[in-house]
């Protein structure tokens, strides 16, 4: 049987190891930042199919908040955000409309 070979290992610089802590630290923040998003989303969401609309249009001035900071923050990119903004404010308005 043939023996597995060592792999090189290269040392690390201490910039590259900077930046994987960066790297690290930035990703638990925008993970955080997004899941408060789709949960903000997705109470707004249920509030709309239970065809409550004055929840509804309670809700969504937070659920938009939440998504304007997320684009500030970078965690979410403009154009993706303002569609999600585009497609909640056209379900609680068309909620709100009279049947």
């Amino acid at each position: 049987m043939a023996q597995a070979t060592a792999k090189k290992q290269k040392k690390r610089k201490k910039s590259v190891l900077k930046r994987i802590r960066q790297t690290a630290n930035r990703t638990e923040v925008n993970r955080a930042n997004r899941s408060r998003v789709r949960t903000a989303m997705k109470v707004l969401r249920s509030t709309i199919a239970s065809g409550n609309a004055a929840e509804a249009r309670k809700l969504l001035p937070e659920t938009l908040s939440a998504i304007d900071r997320a684009i500030r923050l970078g965690a979410l990119r403009e154009n993706t955000a303002n569609r999600y903004k585009s497609n909640l404010s056209l379900a609680v308005n068309a909620l709100a409309a009279p049947a």
